[in-house]
């Protein structure tokens, strides 16, 4: 029971971080959107760097990425809460408990996906960010993405009875 516990506490603690990265990014929406805007012009990578081919100048196409990243980020969110609930729900029947684990799943590996494939992967790889010393999430993005891989393995693991 307890380890049921904790796997509810945990994505109850995914989707309290996961529903303040969407009111940050909701309610402060240019600080971050400036972010977004500056990788994807790759305005800040090292000088002479011949992938500048790959910058984005569109701000539609801007704007668009940073609202497809908001969209991510509250579906993490809605499918982390919704998690929990159902988790809380049946904690008590190991059982019911494996067979609810699909919107944890669902949330914690679109997280994953968000932050390794979206900002390591390709802000950071496609788009350089990795050169910028001013525009850099590589180190936030890998910290979201491991600890939300953690807690992905810890909650994936079968319940006894």
């Amino acid at each position: 029971m307890a380890t049921r516990l904790s796997k509810t506490a945990l994505m109850l603690f995914v989707a309290l971080f996961s529903s303040l990265v969407v009111f940050n990014n909701v309610t402060d929406y240019n600080s971050n959107f400036q972010f977004v805007r500056h990788v994807l012009e790759m305005d800040t990578t090292f000088d002479g760097n011949r992938g500048l081919w790959r910058a984005i100048h569109a701000p539609w196409l801007h704007h668009l990425a940073y609202l497809a990243i908001i969209a991510a980020e509250t579906a993490v969110a809605g499918l982390a809460w919704l998690a929990a609930a159902r988790l809380w729900a049946v904690r008590r029947d190991a059982a019911r408990f494996n067979r609810s684990k699909g919107p944890a799943i669902a949330a914690l590996t679109l997280g994953v996906g968000l932050w390794f494939a979206g900002f390591i992967a390709v802000g950071g790889e496609w788009f350089l960010m990795w050169q910028s010393e001013v525009w850099n999430g590589q180190q936030a993005a890998f910290r979201i993405a491991a600890v939300f891989l953690l807690i992905l393995l810890f909650v994936a693991r079968p319940e006894e009875p």
